[in-house]
C-alpha cells in the first residue's frame, strides 16, 4: 500500500432511528463521532417488506386517471 493516499480508518458511534446504538470502525468523520441514520434495515420498506403506496396526486393518480375507463375493475 501506498503511504498517505487512504483514508484514516477509525471507531465511530451510531445511533439508529429506534434509538438504539453500535460502535462500528469507518472512514466517516472523525474519531469518536456520531453517525444519526434516518433510515435502517428495522424501518426501510427494502428490509421488512412493508410497502405503503402514498400519492398525493401524484404518479399513481395520474396512472388511476388515464386508465379509469378501461373496463378494468379496481
Amino acid at each position: 500500500m501506498k503511504d498517505g493516499i487512504h483514508p484514516e480508518y477509525h471507531e465511530i458511534n451510531v445511533i439508529m432511528t429506534d434509538g438504539s446504538a453500535f460502535k462500528t470502525r469507518s472512514t466517516w468523520g472523525k474519531a469518536g463521532d456520531t453517525l444519526r441514520l434516518e433510515i435502517d434495515p428495522k424501518s426501510h420498506p427494502a428490509w421488512t417488506g412493508v410497502h405503503r403506496l402514498v400519492d398525493s396526486g401524484g404518479q399513481l393518480a395520474k396512472f388511476a386517471r388515464r386508465f379509469q375507463n378501461t373496463g378494468v375493475k379496481k
